[in-house]
């Protein structure tokens, strides 16, 4: 008979208890738990290092402009995890929210991946609204690298255990502890960690060559929706088997799923426009219009045709 194989793997944090004694910092801390360095921070934090790197190179490569570039990524990154903490703490424990509201600005405190999603989306249009600027070009580079970064975010998941599934005797199953035992579950950040090698792998492989704008923000969407959708049925439900990590359902669905029709609706969308060549327009209508300014430029410069003499008695 088979049975669970994979260890519960954890890693310590590092405590930084001395915050609690600095002043107006400290009340934002519950003396009960103290603040430390955990390890999903540092893996999400290394992966944001990571991906921001190897974004500026590529734009570089690209012929981006890397000030603009930079702008963007903390656009996009910052407010990113506003809405990951933001939407996670509305849609996921709202009874915690309406117990205490300041939680919504505990930051590090819980993250969704479909709330940075949202949240990265935002950063984007404000960036554009801001900055008046054109972001396909830019957000492309991003999407591209995401994969590579969203490895390390997938690996703090499964050293914190947050996304615990259902019970299970599969051999790919974490043995989570119980009493003076264990237990088998789906371990489903563990899962995503392991899917998205893969695909972290395809994004660098289809790099290699240039794609029309809007190619990896479609093939994202369409790659990751329909995975998502059926993994979380795999997902523990809220307080279900006595498992604290649960989530919530609304109409049978997690809200992860819900957002899975979007999202692939946007892929679908993106994917089209991309095959069109829609986001690559403006720069062939610039060249268009300089080529009809040309044009009209060249017929005015042409010597007007001599008039026939005029006939004797006509009035010249």
């Amino acid at each position: 008979m088979a049975e669970p194989l994979i260890p519960y793997i954890t890693l310590p944090e590092i405590p930084l208890g001395f915050l609690l004694d600095v002043p107006l910092l400290g009340r934002l801390f519950d003396p009960a738990h103290p603040p430390s360095i955990k390890p999903f921070g540092t893996l999400v934090a290394l992966g944001v290092y990571i991906g921001s790197v190897i974004t500026m190179n590529r734009a570089k490569e690209r012929g981006l402009d890397t000030k603009k570039m930079n702008e963007f990524i903390f656009y996009v990154v910052g407010i990113g995890f506003i809405g990951g903490h933001v939407l996670d703490a509305i849609f996921y424990h709202p009874q915690r929210v309406a117990r205490d509201p300041l939680y919504l600005l505990q930051l590090w405190d819980g993250l969704s991946s479909y709330g940075g999603f949202i949240g990265a989306i935002m950063g984007l249009f404000i960036y554009k609204y801001v900055k008046r600027e054109r972001v396909m070009k830019y957000a492309e580079v991003v999407i591209a690298t995401f994969p590579i970064a969203w490895v390390f975010g997938r690996a703090g998941c499964s050293v914190v255990h947050d996304h615990p599934g259902r019970l299970s005797d599969a051999w790919f199953a974490v043995r989570y502890p119980m009493g003076d035992g264990w237990v088998g579950r789906y371990d489903l950040g563990l899962i995503e960690c392991v899917l998205t090698i893969p695909l972290a792998i395809a994004f660098v492989i289809l790099w290699r060559r240039p794609r029309p704008v809007g190619f990896f923000t479609g093939l994202i969407c369409i790659a990751y929706a329909p995975v998502r959708f059926v993994l979380d049925f795999l997902r523990e439900e809220e307080r279900g088997g006595g498992m604290l990590g649960g989530d919530p359902r609304y109409g049978g669905l997690t809200p992860a799923q819900w957002a899975c029709f979007g999202l692939l609706a946007i892929g679908i969308y993106f994917m089209r426009m991309a095959s069109k060549g829609r986001f690559d327009e403006e720069p062939a209508k610039k060249l268009g219009k300089g080529k009809r300014s040309k044009k009209k430029k060249a017929a005015t410069e042409q010597p007007a045709e001599e008039a026939p003499p005029a006939a004797e008695g006509q009035e010249s």
